[in-house]
């Protein structure tokens, strides 16, 4: 076993195979550890959804394509949130990392790349993924660790859970680790590569970072945050928590939090237009339910009171309108109103608010506007055109929201050499980081830009394999 690793790299995931393929092909001796029992982290669990500009694929099809021009449609979907400089190290980068992917067997969908899918499109057609989400991916790319551990390049160590980092006045010099049984262990290394991932699996340090509650139950179960809170001990800034973003319209199967999701209310208007209205706890609407952008919603969303919206229809609307839940019938869905805790129905709008717990003036006040409104062919007050059926038949119903996430907005400061840093500016000496212990908020901003996690993740391990670590 060797005593004094080129490279230990915390974290077998998106970010941590490649940096230990690329490092291990250069010759380092690379330590790989994880703490799970295989490798592949969140590519377990993810849709795979990359982006890139310039690649030999958008060429093949005769797309004219440029990283300025992704860098740009990053920072105007983000609304100039996203960190400029690793948004520029990322889709500079990209279209490499996903020539190599393809070189290596990944096959996108046939119709890849497109512009976009629900959130806020690119200008061009650059966004792929493949037939079996984050699988895709790590089918790919396993048989190229595959080739560096039998070299005797890369070692990987399972059920190795990080507890220290050896910091010696400066600069990093190891790590701490405790084995499956409970022994722990310090590893020496010449550089360390933090891909463990983010902390959505953790409720308190979710709440402490991001803010809100952690609603959802669906994050990678290793995504606690300990690489986060172990770097930021010695000295690391976190940074990020302004740029928290959540989904909209996710029903979860229970109020005792952290929930699974039982689905999603269909809210894309490109999917289905909507006939009912969404209201906050004060029973008032918040946006223009039949506007185009996932974006907004889940902006307005943000504002509302622990970012819960119930969506409000009456009988006639629920036999009339197609079907509301994501796969679910609408016959399940009235199913739900005698057996699921975010479901309600009352035969008046007072007794309906009572049960939901909406405020029942706010509630009553808005659907008498609404209906108002669309009896006197009036304009929306939102700017709403689809108003088909007014509300008005009882039995009415509701259906209680929230707004989930299972991403990790917060991250590490680190420099253009993804060194991590400390407040005073100076870099962590042989201390890196890539992948989601970035945060989402870096790469993709208070938005959710398309690819702008993955990729970045890929790219950033890719470049400390090949580039930053030089022995």
């Amino acid at each position: 076993m060797v005593e004094n690793w080129d490279v230990i790299i915390v974290g077998a995931g998106t970010a941590g195979i490649p940096a230990a393929i690329f490092a291990g092909q250069r010759g380092a001796k690379v330590l790989l550890v994880d703490a799970a029992d295989k490798i592949g982290g969140t590519l377990h669990l993810t849709t795979g959804q990359m982006s890139a500009a310039g690649t030999s694929l958008q060429k093949q099809l005769g797309i004219s394509d440029n990283s300025n021009d992704h860098f740009d449609d990053v920072m105007r979907i983000s609304e100039n949130t996203a960190d400029k400089d690793l948004v520029r190290l990322a889709v500079d980068n990209a279209a490499e990392t996903f020539d190599w992917l393809m070189t290596n067997g990944f096959t996108p969908l046939d119709n890849h790349p497109v512009l976009g899918n629900a959130h806020e499109p690119y200008s061009e057609r650059r966004y792929y993924w493949g037939p079996f989400g984050g699988i895709s991916i790590l089918d790919a790319i396993t048989p190229l660790l595959d080739e560096q551990i039998a070299s005797g390049n890369v070692v990987v160590s399972l059920r190795t859970k990080l507890k220290n980092i050896i910091l010696n006045k400066k600069e990093v010099t190891g790590i701490e680790i405790q084995a499956e049984d409970g022994t722990n262990a310090i590893i020496n290394g010449k550089n360390i590569v933090l891909s463990t991932g983010g902390y959505s699996s953790n409720p308190t340090l979710f709440k402490e970072l991001s803010g809100p509650t952690l609603y959802w139950k669906g994050a990678y179960p290793f995504s606690n945050g300990e690489g986060l809170t172990i770097a930021n001990n010695i000295g690391g800034i976190l940074r990020g928590k302004e740029n928290y973003l959540c989904g909209y319209g996710a029903i979860l199967k229970n109020f005792d939090y952290p929930s699974e999701v039982t689905t999603r209310v269909i809210s894309h208007p490109h999917l289905r237009l909507p006939w009912e209205i969404h209201v906050n706890v004060d029973g008032e609407r918040f946006f223009q339910e039949d506007y185009d952008s996932v974006h907004v919603r889940e902006k307005k969303l943000l504002e509302q009171d622990k970012l819960k919206a119930w969506i409000v229809f009456d009988d006639e609307i629920l036999k009339e309108s197609p079907p509301l839940l994501k796969d679910f019938s609408k016959e399940d869905m009235i199913s739900f109103f005698s057996s699921h805790p975010m479901f309600y129905y009352a035969n008046d709008l007072q007794s309906l608010a009572n049960k939901s717990g909406i405020n029942s003036e706010g509630l009553i006040k808005t659907i008498e506007e609404y209906n108002f409104n669309i009896e006197n062919n009036h304009p929306d007050s939102f700017g709403r055109v689809h108003r088909p059926l007014k509300i008005e038949k009882p039995p009415f119903y509701s259906i209680c929201t929230h707004g989930v996430s299972i991403t990790s907005t917060v991250g590490l400061l680190v420099n253009s050499e993804l060194n991590i840093l400390k407040e005073n500016g100076e870099p962590i000496g042989n201390l890196f980081a890539a992948g989601e212990i970035l945060g989402s908020g870096q790469t993709m901003g208070k938005c959710s830009a398309g690819g702008m996690m993955l990729t970045p993740a890929l790219t950033f391990g890719r470049l400390l394999g090949q580039k930053f670590l030089s022995w």
